[in-house]
Formats: C-alpha cells, sequence, structure tokens
C-alpha cells in the first residue's frame, strides 16, 4: 500500500512512469523558484518540497510541485497566491510530465555538465500546456543536478489577476529549477 501511495505522490493522478534501476534517480527536496518583476514590488518565491524522478536510460522526467510550499517574504502574498491566484485548495499541485530529448549525451559515470533538451506537458491550475526548455545536468561524486530556467505567462494557465493589481504584476514569470538528485534505491 506505501509503494502504491508513493506512487501516486510521485507522479500525481494518470501519470505513471516505469523506471529501471540504477538509471533512476529521484528528489524529494528539489528546489523551484519563482520571480516576478512588479512596478511596485518584486514577486519571488521558493518552493523546497519538489518530487521529481529522471530516467537516464529513457530520459522520461516527471515533476510533483505542492503548491502550498512555494514560501514568500510576506504572508499576505503567500495568501493572495494560494487563495487567489493558484487557488490551492482546488489546484493543490502542479505537474510535468516530459522527456529529456537528448539523454544518451549524459554521462553518468562521468563528472561533467551536459546540456540537455527538455520536453513535455506543463500542468499550472488545471491546465495543461506543452513547454520546452533547455538545461543542464552535472554529474559530481555519484549524484545529479538538474538545473533549468523558463518563462510562463499566468494567462496561459487561465490564472486570473484582479484588476486591481494586475498593472502591477508582470505578464510573465520566470520559474527556475534546481535539483539535485540521487540513485533511487528501491522499488515503486
Amino acid at each position: 500500500m506505501k509503494k502504491l501511495l508513493l506512487l501516486f505522490l510521485l507522479t500525481g493522478p494518470g501519470l505513471y512512469l516505469p523506471l529501471v534501476a540504477q538509471e533512476r534517480y529521484f528528489t524529494k527536496t528539489g528546489h523551484i523558484s519563482f520571480f516576478s518583476k512588479a512596478p511596485l514590488e518584486d514577486i519571488v518565491a521558493h518552493n523546497r518540497e519538489v518530487v521529481s524522478l529522471v530516467d537516464f536510460k529513457t530520459g522520461e522526467m516527471v515533476f510533483t510541485v505542492p503548491m502550498r510550499a512555494f514560501q514568500f517574504r510576506k504572508s499576505l502574498m503567500q495568501q493572495h497566491f494560494n487563495e487567489n491566484y493558484i487557488e490551492s485548495d482546488k489546484y493543490p499541485k502542479a505537474y510535468f510530465r516530459g522527456k529529456v530529448n537528448n539523454i544518451a549525451a549524459v554521462n553518468l559515470a562521468a563528472d561533467n555538465t551536459y546540456k540537455v533538451l527538455v520536453e513535455g506537458t506543463l500542468t499550472i491550475h488545471g491546465v495543461a500546456k506543452p513547454i520546452r526548455t533547455e538545461g543542464t545536468f552535472q554529474v559530481k561524486g555519484g549524484q545529479v543536478t538538474g538545473r533549468s530556467t523558463f518563462t510562463v505567462a499566468p494567462a496561459d494557465y487561465d490564472i486570473t489577476i484582479p484588476l486591481l493589481v494586475r498593472e502591477h504584476i508582470a505578464k510573465t514569470i520566470d520559474i527556475t529549477v534546481d535539483m539535485l538528485y540521487k540513485p533511487f534505491q528501491g522499488n515503486l
């Protein structure tokens, strides 16, 4: 039962990812942050509860992001984010499911930094959109650090910004992904 629960928590509803031993890397403390340049005050939030799996044989990759885990400098910003924009009670998680297109370029046996191209579907606020971004995998001492930065528009995910503050919030948000993966030990 615990294995089924772990599978659901990692991949979310309908996102099954079959993985093979020694080529699977995992984190449940991944870091995603976002930044929005705003005229009155920049908006910055950090989330260190991101769960992610990468299969270095197939290139398949999944992320589960608990929306309430984003931390803001000001509690009022966090409250507005969860209640008014993301509607975290209704949409508690964001998901990414995709593939590293050039996974063969990453050699897990050689410490180095490898450029990768990731494509997949990002689901935020119940809306799924295709996304494509560049990133890196840095292999060092048996661990893999995955990094990427990309931009999304809240409007693309049906996130409505109230008219009163619409002119004070940027139309796009920069998202930074920073994962420290370790070899996955065990079975799902």
